[in-house]
C-alpha cells in the first residue's frame, strides 16, 4: 500500500474522528476512502486491514492529539465550513421595537418536553429581538386533566431553560371576562347553543349538515346558555360557534366554544362548570393581553381562520398568527397518551427517564439547556415536519460539555493487573487534556497494581512484546498470567512527551495502543445506565436502558452530583450519585 493511500486513510479516520467527538469507525472510513479512490476496491481486503488499524490509533489518542495532528497535517479539516443560511429567527412582519408582544400557553396536563421548549423558546426569542414582553399562560381550562403539579413542572421547566416571562398568568384568571364575551356573541347571533348528542353532532359535522339547534331563536339560546350554568349537565349542552357547515376546512364547521366540566380544578376548585374551549380562549386571550405576534405548532394552522373570525364578531384586535413544525425526535415519543402507559406499566421509570425528551429526561441524561436552545435556533421558524435524530441534539451540547468535563479513567470488565519496576507512588494527570484551569490530579500507583478494561488485554498475553501505554504513566510489557492476574513490567527506558508528567516513554509508537487504568487501591464500583431509543418501528425496545457495572478511579467520589465527566474512551455522563452515572453521549 502506497504512502498516499495510507495518508488518505489517516485523513478520512481523523476527520471522522474530529467531527464526532473523537472517536472513529471503520465503516465510515472505508466509505470516504473507496468514494475517493473507486480503484481501491480491487483491493479491500488489504485495505480493510490498514483502516482497522489506523482506526484504533485515532480512537486511541486523545482530543488534542488528534487536533494537534490534524492542524500539523491535514489543517483543511479545521476550516470554517461556509454557511448560506441566515443566523438566527427571521424578522417579524409589522414588528416595532419594544411593542412586540409574545406568549407561551402550554396546558397544565403533563410534563414539559422538547416540542414545549421550541414553542417557548422561538417566543421567548421573538420577544429579545424586538426588546418586546413575554408571557407565560398557562391553558388552564380543561379542569379534568390538569394539576398542579403539571403547573409547578412547567414553571421548573422554563426555568431551567434559562426562560424568564415578563408576565405569568392562567387563562382561568379571566372566566368572567370569557362569560361575558359569549353572551355577546349569543346576544349577536354569532353563536349557540347546542343540545344535540355528542355522536349526533360529530356526524352531522361530517356529513356538513346544518344542526337544527342552529335554528333556534335568540331568546332559546339565551334561556339554554342560562341553564348550562344551573341545570343542564356535562354532555347534553355546548355552546357552538355559528360557522359555515359547508366549509372544506372542518375546523369551521360550527365548533364548540364552551362545554361542561363538573371537575374541581386545582386552583379555582367547583366555582365554574362551563368552560371555554381552547379555540375560544386563546382567541379572547392574545387580543386582551396585547400579543403581537402569536406563534404555534403547525397543528393548529387550521384553527387560524376561526381565531379570525371569533375576534372579528366580538369587534376585538387579532394578533399575527405564526406557524412552525412540531418537534420530535426519532423513536423517542412526546405524546402523553404514550408516555403514561409506559409509566403505569413500570416500562418507564418516570418522566425524568433518561431515555424520554421530556426536559425532566433530558436534563437527567446531562444535556443543557443552552444545547437545546441551539439546537432549536439552528431548525429555524420552518413548517417543514422535524423528526430529528437525537444525535444532531447531541452535537451541540457535545460543544458545550467538551470544555467542562474533567476527563476520568474508567474500566469495564476490570481484569487485573499486576506491573513491577515502577519507581513512583503517584502520577498526576491533566483533568482536561486542553483546559489548564481545571487543574489536575493524583493518582496513587505504588505497589503496581492496576485495573484494565477486558478489551485491552492483548490477544496474546505471554507474548514478551505485548506492549500496552497506561495512559499519563507509561509503558508496561506484559509478560505473562499468574492465573487470571496479568504480569507486566514498567519499561523505563522511555519518555513521552505526550503523556504529561510521565516519567517513561520517549517513543511515541503509534502502534502501541493506549488503554485507560484505575489503581485496584481505591477503585470504586459504580453502575452506568445507557439510554437507548425506546421505540423502533413504532415497537416499543424492551433492550432500551442498559447497565453496566466498572471500576472508576478515586477521584470520582470528589465530584459533585450532576457534573458531567467524559470517562476517557468511552463517552460523555452526568454523576448522578456516588454510585450511578447516567451515559449522555459519545
Amino acid at each position: 500500500m502506497d504512502n498516499h493511500t495510507y495518508t488518505e486513510i489517516r485523513k478520512a479516520a481523523l476527520q471522522n474522528a474530529f467531527e464526532h467527538g473523537g472517536q472513529t469507525r471503520s465503516g465510515t472510513v472505508m466509505s470516504r476512502v473507496l468514494g475517493a479512490n473507486p480503484e481501491l476496491r480491487s483491493s479491500i481486503p488489504e485495505v480493510h486491514s490498514i483502516i482497522d488499524t489506523v482506526v484504533k490509533q485515532v480512537n486511541a489518542m486523545t482530543h488534542k492529539e488528534q487536533e494537534d495532528e490534524i492542524a500539523n497535517n491535514f489543517p483543511e479539516i479545521l476550516a470554517p465550513k461556509h454557511k448560506e443560511q441566515r443566523e438566527g429567527l427571521p424578522e417579524l412582519k409589522d414588528a416595532e421595537r419594544q411593542k412586540v408582544v409574545t406568549r407561551f400557553p402550554p396546558e397544565p396536563n403533563g410534563y414539559p418536553h422538547i416540542g414545549h421548549a421550541k414553542a417557548a423558546i422561538i417566543n421567548s426569542e421573538y420577544a429579545k429581538m424586538y426588546d418586546g414582553k413575554f408571557i407565560l399562560r398557562m391553558d388552564d381550562t380543561n379542569p379534568e386533566s390538569e394539576r398542579m403539579e403539571y403547573h409547578a413542572a412547567i414553571k421548573v421547566g422554563l426555568e431551567w431553560l434559562g426562560i424568564i416571562p415578563d408576565i405569568i398568568k392562567n387563562t382561568s384568571d379571566d372566566m368572567d371576562i370569557f362569560y361575558d364575551k359569549a353572551t355577546q356573541m349569543i346576544d349577536c347571533d354569532t353563536a349557540y347553543v347546542c343540545t344535540c348528542k355528542r355522536e349526533n353532532i360529530t356526524k352531522n359535522r361530517r356529513q356538513r349538515i346544518a344542526c337544527k339547534c342552529s335554528m333556534k331563536d335568540m331568546q332559546k339560546n339565551v334561556k339554554n346558555w342560562e341553564k348550562m350554568h344551573s341545570k343542564f349537565k356535562p354532555g347534553e349542552a355546548v355552546m357552538r360557534f355559528r360557522g359555515d357547515m359547508k366549509s372544506d376546512n372542518a375546523v369551521m364547521r360550527d365548533p364548540v366554544l364552551f362545554r361542561i366540566i363538573h371537575s374541581k380544578h386545582y386552583t379555582l376548585g367547583n366555582k365554574y362548570a362551563v368552560w371555554p374551549s381552547y379555540d375560544f380562549a386563546v382567541a379572547i386571550e392574545d387580543s386582551l393581553d396585547g400579543v403581537t405576534h402569536a406563534f404555534r405548532s403547525k397543528e393548529f394552522e387550521l384553527r387560524e381562520e376561526l381565531v379570525s373570525k371569533i375576534l372579528k364578531s366580538l369587534n376585538m384586535r387579532t394578533p399575527h398568527q405564526g406557524f412552525f413544525s412540531r418537534l420530535e425526535f426519532d423513536g423517542m415519543p412526546t405524546s402523553k397518551r404514550i408516555i403514561r402507559p409506559l409509566i403505569e406499566e413500570g416500562l418507564v421509570s418516570w418522566y425524568d427517564d433518561p431515555r424520554l425528551p421530556t426536559l425532566e429526561g433530558l436534563k437527567s441524561r446531562g444535556i443543557k439547556p443552552e444545547a437545546i436552545k441551539r439546537f432549536i435556533m439552528s431548525l429555524g421558524l420552518t413548517k417543514s415536519n422535524t423528526l430529528a435524530p437525537f444525535d444532531a441534539l447531541e452535537a451541540f451540547n457535545r460543544k458545550i460539555v467538551d470544555s467542562q468535563s474533567i476527563r476520568l479513567f474508567m474500566v469495564n470488565n476490570p481484569r487485573e493487573l499486576a506491573v513491577s519496576g515502577i519507581d513512583i507512588t503517584s502520577t498526576s494527570i491533566p483533568n482536561h487534556p486542553a483546559v489548564a484551569d481545571m487543574g489536575s490530579r493524583d493518582i496513587t500507583v505504588a505497589g503496581g497494581n492496576f485495573y484494565i478494561s477486558e478489551d485491552d488485554v492483548p490477544s496474546s498475553p505471554e507474548n514478551s512484546q505485548s506492549i500496552v501505554r497506561l495512559m499519563g504513566l507509561g509503558n508496561v510489557r506484559i509478560t505473562g498470567k499468574d492465573g487470571r492476574v496479568l504480569v507486566g513490567e514498567f519499561i523505563k527506558d522511555h519518555n513521552d512527551p505526550d503523556d504529561n508528567n510521565s516519567t517513561n516513554n520517549k517513543n511515541n509508537d503509534p502502534n502501541i495502543p493506549k488503554i485507560q487504568w484505575v489503581p485496584q487501591k481505591g477503585a470504586h464500583v459504580i453502575k452506568i445506565i445507557i439510554p437507548g431509543l425506546l421505540f423502533t418501528k413504532d415497537e416499543f425496545n424492551q433492550d432500551s436502558l442498559t447497565e453496566m457495572d466498572v471500576c472508576v478511579e478515586p477521584h470520582y467520589l470528589n465530584i459533585r452530583d450532576g457534573s458531567e465527566i467524559q470517562f476517557v474512551r468511552f463517552g460523555y455522563c452526568r454523576k448522578n450519585s456516588q454510585k450511578q452515572s447516567i451515559f449522555t453521549h459519545k
